[in-house]
């Protein structure tokens, strides 16, 4: 179970018996991984992709890079990897789908690591962002 003891206290006080904490803790360990099946989806066809990330060489409000793959996993709630660009990466923190289109992810957020330090969205289509 990923939940520290005071958030496992406040379940309690708040009704949850034993049991539905435990369930809880599996469903929010099920929605990561899928999250995390879904952030990868996004890579899996070839580029370019776009993002809103803030390049040290570059003073464009959109970057276009014509190669990017990911490499997730998951623990409870935890989402963390390593995302591949242009020849360079750098470690994922944390992820999500924002927008959906035609039944896979149109716009993504990744958390970036070292270097980045924040949030970057992606898109397949620069006007999504």
């Amino acid at each position: 179970m990923h939940f520290d003891g005071r958030t496992q206290q406040a379940l309690r006080e708040a009704g949850l018996d034993a049991e539905a904490i435990v369930a809880a803790s599996e469903r929010i360990a099920d929605l990561t991984a899928k999250d995390a099946d879904r952030l990868g989806d996004f890579f899996d066809r070839d580029g370019p992709y776009y993002s809103d990330m803030e390049l040290a060489h570059s003073t464009a409000e959109t970057q276009e890079h014509p190669t990017a793959d990911v490499d997730l996993f998951t623990h409870g709630d935890d989402l963390r990897g390593y995302l591949s660009l242009d020849g360079w990466g750098i470690p994922v923190e944390g992820g999500r789908v924002l927008r959906e289109g035609d039944g896979s992810p149109a716009l993504i957020e990744l958390s970036l690591g070292a270097t980045i330090h924040g949030r970057v969205r992606f898109s397949r289509d620069r006007g999504e962002l």
